[in-house]
C-alpha cells in the first residue's frame, strides 16, 4: 500500500510542533482513523465504483501506475508530491484546528495513489481469503502509521533531515518500480483482450 508514515512524520512534526504530546497524539489518532476508514471504504466499494463508471481493472492499473510514478518521481527528488499537498497548504493549515482531516488524514496518509492501489489490489484478487488478507494489511499499515506518528518527534530527532531524505528517495525508487509493474501489467492485459 502507498502509505509512507516515515516521510509523512516530517510534515506531521512541523504541523504539530506547537502542540503538547497529548494534543499531537489526539490529532494522530483522528487522522489515522479517518485515513484507514477511507482506504477500507474504497477497498470494499472499489469494484462497485469501477462497474458504475464502466472502468476495467487494467485501465485502473495503467492510470494508477502513471499516478504512482509521478509520486515516486517527486519522492526521488525529495519533494512534497504535487498530488498530495503543497508547502503553501501546509503553512496555511497550521492555523486551523481540523488539520487531522486536511492535510494529514487526506491526502497525506490516504491520497489518490493509495486509493488507486487499494482498488487495483482488491480488483486483482479472486478469493475471499486474498481480499481478507488485503483488508487486514490495510488495517496493520495504519496501526503502524499511528505508532510512527506517536513517536514522530523522536524519529525525527533520531533519523534527522538527511536520514529522511535518504529514506524518501529509496522509497521513491521502490514505488517507481511498483508503478512500472502496474502499468506494464495493465497494458499487456488490455493488449491481450484486443487481440
Amino acid at each position: 500500500m502507498i502509505v509512507d508514515p516515515i516521510s509523512g512524520a516530517v510534515t506531521f512534526v512541523s504541523m504539530t510542533s506547537k502542540m503538547t504530546n497529548k494534543e499531537k497524539n489526539k490529532i494522530a489518532k483522528k487522522a489515522v482513523t479517518l485515513a484507514c476508514a477511507i482506504a477500507l471504504f474504497f477497498a470494499v466499494t472499489g469494484s462497485v465504483i469501477l462497474n458504475l463508471f464502466n472502468i476495467s481493472i487494467d485501465s485502473l492499473r495503467i492510470a494508477g501506475g502513471l499516478l504512482l510514478f509521478s509520486i515516486a518521481f517527486d519522492m526521488m527528488h525529495a519533494k512534497v508530491s504535487r498530488e498530495s499537498i503543497t508547502e503553501e497548504e501546509i503553512s496555511q493549515s497550521q492555523e486551523r484546528e481540523n488539520i487531522w482531516i486536511f492535510p494529514i488524514g487526506l491526502p497525506l496518509l490516504t491520497g489518490p495513489g493509495t486509493i488507486s492501489t487499494v482498488n487495483v489490489m482488491i480488483g486483482g484478487t479472486e478469493t475471499i481469503v486474498q481480499k481478507i488478507i488485503i483488508l487486514v494489511s490495510i488495517i496493520l499499515t495504519f496501526i503502524l502509521s499511528l505508532y510512527v506518528f506517536f513517536f514522530s518527534r523522536s524519529i525525527n530527532k533520531f533519523i534527522g533531515y538527511h536520514g529522511m531524505l535518504v529514506f524518501t528517495r529509496v522509497m521513491g525508487l521502490l514505488l517507481a518500480a511498483l508503478a512500472v509493474n502496474l502499468t506494464v501489467t495493465g497494458i499487456i492485459n488490455l493488449f491481450r483482450l484486443t487481440t
